[in-house]
C-alpha cells in the first residue's frame, strides 16, 4: 500500500521514542527558548509591531509547526527575512491588513503542500535567494541605526523605506546620544566576543541583562537611553485580539493579496531551506509537502494568537540540533517555555534598552547577509548570474522584496532561455568524397538525393526558429531529421516542424524522422503531426532511416 504523503514527522519518531531522548529534547527546547526570547522581541520591533507579538508568534507558530511539521528539529518563529515585509504591510495596511495577509498566506502554504508543490521551491535560483537575503540584512541594519545611536526624529516622522530611513538618520544626526551609543557598543562587543569563550549561555541573553543593568545602575545613562517599556506597553498574560473590528471587505482583501503571496513564497523558501540544513545536521530527511502544510497552519495559528508571519528559523533550528534535540518534542517544549515567560516574566522585558535590541539585530543582519557567499558568487559565477544577484540585492534595499523577486525571476528566466537556445543546434551532415577518406569506417553512405540534419538540444520557443533554417537542394527528394539529442519540444517548435513539413509537401520532398525521444514524439502525436507524416516515416535508428530513403 502506498504511504500517505502528508504525515507529520512527530507521528513517525514517537514509535521509538525513549526517556533518554525525551530528556535531551526538553533541555534543547529550554535552551532554544532562551535564545528565541530576545530575538523574538527584537524581530517584532524591527517589523514595526509590538514587542510581545514576537513572543506570540514563537509560541503559536513554534508549537503548531513542530507538532505538524515534516522535519524532526525545525524551530519556527519570527525571522529577520520577514522584518521589512511586515513593516511595509503594517505601515500601508495596518495590523488588520497584516493579519488578513498572513491568514491568506497560510491558506496558500497549505494548498501548496496539499498539491505537492514543495519540490517547486528548488526552481528559485540560488542567486535570487542570495541577493534578497543580503538585501534584507542591509535593510535591517539600516533600520537599527536610529536606536543604536539614540537618534530622535524631530518631526516625529516614521520612515518606512530604507532610503527614507537613511535620509532621516542623516538629518537627525544632531540628536546623537552618547549614552545610547555606549550601551549599544558594550552589548555589541558582548555579542561578538562572548561566544568565542562560552557557548552554553546565549550571548544575546547576556547582552540583554548587561544592557538593562547598565541603564538601571550607572548614573546618567538612563537620561539618554530609551527602553522597551518607555516606548511600548507590555501586556501581562495571554493576548487579546479583537477580530470583530477587522476590515474584511473585498477591497481590503484585494489590497493585501500581493503581500500574502510574498509572505507565502518567502515562508516556503525559508522553511524548506532550514529543513535542508536540519537534515544535514541530524542525518534525516524532511517531508517538504508536510512542512508547507505545517507552516501554513502555524501562520494561521500565529494570527489568532496575536502574532505575525513565521517561518523556519535556521539559527534556532541549528541550536536545537547542537543541544541534542532530535524530535519535534524539542520545538514544542521551546513554545511551552516561552508561554510560561509570557505569563510570568513578560513585564521584565520592558527593562531592555533599545540600543541592546539594535545590537542584537546588527549581529542577526551580519549573520543573515552571508557576505562571503555573496562575494564568492560575484568572483566565481558567470557574469550574468552575478548581475541577477546584484540587481535583486539593490531592488530589495531600494524598493521592496516583492519587486526584487519578480524582477529577479524574470531576469533569471530570460537568461535560462538564452542559454538553452544557445545549446540547441540544427546542423546538416557534412558530405565528403568517400574515395578520399577510405580509412574512416564511421562514414554513412548517403544517396545524393537525400539530406540529413542533426537536431540537438531542447527545442522550445527560444530555439524553434532554427528548424526553419533547414534547406535542401533542387534535386533533394528526401529529408531526414535525426532527433536523438532532442529531450523535449514545445508547441512553438512543433509549429516550426509543421511549417517545414508544408514546404516539403510543396516541393515533393519526403520527410523522415530518426530516433525521436518520448516527449517530442508525444507532442507530435497529440498535434496530429505524426499521422500527417505517417508512421512509416518514423525510424528508431539512422541506419533504418537511410535504408528507408534508399527504397524510394
Amino acid at each position: 500500500m502506498k504511504k500517505f504523503y502528508l504525515k507529520p514527522k512527530l507521528f513517525s519518531v514517537m514509535k521509538q521514542y525513549g526517556r533518554q531522548q525525551c530528556i535531551k529534547d526538553i533541555v534543547a527546547g529550554i535552551i532554544v527558548a532562551i535564545i528565541a526570547l530576545p530575538l523574538s522581541i527584537a524581530l517584532a520591533i524591527a517589523s514595526g509591531v509590538q514587542p510581545q507579538c514576537g513572543i506570540y508568534t514563537a509560541i503559536a507558530a513554534g508549537f503548531v509547526v513542530s507538532f505538524l511539521g515534516g522535519s524532526r528539529i525545525q524551530i519556527a518563529g519570527p525571522t529577520a527575512a520577514f522584518a521589512t515585509v511586515v513593516a511595509g504591510i503594517v505601515a500601508t495596511q495596518g495590523m488588520d491588513g497584516l493579519f488578513i495577509a498572513t491568514i491568506l498566506a497560510g491558506i496558500m502554504l497549505i494548498l501548496m503542500g496539499l498539491f505537492k508543490l514543495g519540490s517547486l521551491i528548488k526552481f528559485i535560483p540560488y542567486t535570487i535567494t542570495t541577493g534578497f537575503t543580503a538585501g534584507i540584512a542591509v535593510t535591517i541594519l539600516i533600520g537599527q541605526i536610529k536606536d543604536f545611536l539614540g537618534l530622535q526624529y524631530v518631526d516625529g516622522s516614521i520612515p518606512v523605506e530604507t532610503v527614507e530611513k537613511l535620509e532621516a538618520n542623516f538629518h537627525a544626526i544632531g540628536t546623537f546620544s552618547w549614552q545610547a551609543f555606549l550601551v549599544g557598543a558594550v552589548c555589541l562587543a558582548i555579542l561578538i566576543v562572548y561566544p568565542k569563550f562560552e557557548k552554553r549561555v546565549p550571548a544575546s541573553l547576556i547582552a540583554v541583562v548587561v544592557g538593562a543593568l547598565m541603564v538601571k545602575f550607572i548614573p546618567g545613562l538612563d537620561a539618554g537611553v530609551n527602553t522597551i517599556g518607555e516606548l511600548y506597553d507590555i501586556p501581562v498574560g495571554l493576548p487579546q485580539v479583537n477580530f470583530g473590528a477587522m476590515d474584511l471587505s473585498f477591497a481590503k482583501i484585494s489590497a493585501v493579496l500581493p503581500d500574502a503571496f510574498t509572505i507565502a513564497i518567502l515562508a516556503a523558501i525559508e522553511s524548506l531551506l532550514s529543513c535542508v540544513v536540519a537534515d544535514t545536521m541530524v542525518s534525516s530527511r524532511h517531508n517538504s509537502n508536510m512542512e508547507l502544510v505545517a507552516q501554513g497552519a502555524g501562520n494561521i495559528a500565529s494570527v489568532f494568537f496575536g502574532g505575525i508571519p513565521a517561518t523556519g528559523a535556521i539559527a534556532r533550528t541549528a541550536a536545537n540540533a547542537k543541544n541534542g534535540g532530535r524530535t519535534p518534542i524539542a520545538g514544542m517544549v521551546h513554545a511551552v517555555v516561552l508561554l510560561l515567560v509570557l505569563l510570568f516574566l513578560m513585564p521584565y522585558a520592558g527593562l531592555i534598552p533599545m540600543p541592546t535590541i539594535a545590537a542584537i539585530l546588527f549581529v542577526v543582519a551580519y549573520n543573515m547577509s552571508e557576505w562571503k557567499r555573496f562575494v564568492r558568487v560575484i568572483n566565481t559565477a558567470p557574469k550574468s548570474d552575478s548581475l541577477v544577484m546584484v540587481i535583486t540585492f539593490i531592488l530589495t534595499v531600494m524598493f521592496d522584496l516583492v519587486i526584487a523577486i519578480e524582477v529577479g525571476m524574470v531576469l533569471a528566466a530570460m537568461l535560462f532561455l538564452k542559454r538553452m537556445s544557445e545549446e540547441a543546434h540544427v546542423t546538416g551532415w557534412k558530405y565528403v568524397d568517400s574515395e578520399n577518406d577510405k580509412d574512416n569506417t564511421e562514414l554513412k553512405v548517403i544517396p545524393e538525393n537525400v539530406r540529413v540534419y542533426e537536431i540537438s538540444g531542447p527545442m522550445f520557443f527560444g530555439a524553434a526558429d532554427k528548424i526553419l533554417d533547414i534547406t535542401f537542394k533542387e534535386y533533394t527528394d528526401t529529408l531526414i531529421l535525426r532527433m536523438r539529442a532532442v529531450p523535449a519540444m514545445d508547441a512553438t517548435a512543433m509549429n516550426s516542424l509543421e511549417t517545414l513539413l508544408a514546404q516539403c509537401e510543396k516541393k515533393g520532398v519526403r520527410l523522415i524522422f530518426s530516433h525521436v525521444n518520448p516527449q517530442p514524439l508525444s507532442v507530435m502525436q497529440k498535434s496530429g503531426f505524426y499521422d500527417r507524416v505517417g508512421a512509416d516515416n518514423f525510424c528508431s535508428h539512422i541506419d533504418d532511416a537511410l535504408e528507408s530513403a534508399k527504397s524510394r
